[in-house]
């Protein structure tokens, strides 16, 4: 079964990583040990990209091909991956709706943890997020 992932958009430390993401219809991270994460990812695995302070802010499916890059004088500190179906919303998709819609299927218990550079989502979680979008954020 597919799995789903919000991954960081790392605007934080490098702002043209985000828009690096966007224009090139990939996801990433950067060095270790972050950079690992991508590599767990999986052909048609759901990627959301989650901008800090904004929420989600556009969704692809995954090829399972990573690929890697140099940063400036630094060999392979990129791994990255394209994404298929790649949309970006026309408004972002804050955390706070997330972490309610994952309530809505399971409880009020339900947390998510926003700070770090890969989550990943029970995919019945992820199928929400993903029809939501659809009806409300295209």
């Amino acid at each position: 079964m597919s799995k789903v992932y919000m991954v960081n958009t790392n605007k934080t430390h490098n702002t043209k990583n985000e828009t690096e993401m966007i224009n090139d219809k990939k996801v990433s991270a950067y060095y270790s040990p972050w950079k690992y994460l991508i590599d767990e990812i999986e052909a048609g695995d759901i990627v959301y990209l989650y901008s800090n302070g904004n929420g989600i802010i556009a969704r692809g499916i995954a090829t399972g091909i990573v690929e890697l890059s140099d940063i400036d004088n630094h060999v392979d500190e990129e791994h990255y991956m394209h994404l298929e179906r790649f949309e970006t919303l026309e408004i972002p998709l804050p955390s706070v709706k997330v972490t309610e819609l994952a309530k809505s299927i399971t409880d009020d218990k339900y947390t998510i943890k926003y700070n770090q550079t890969m989550i990943h989502l029970p995919y019945f979680i992820g199928l929400r997020v993903w029809q939501h979008i659809t009806k409300y954020y295209l």
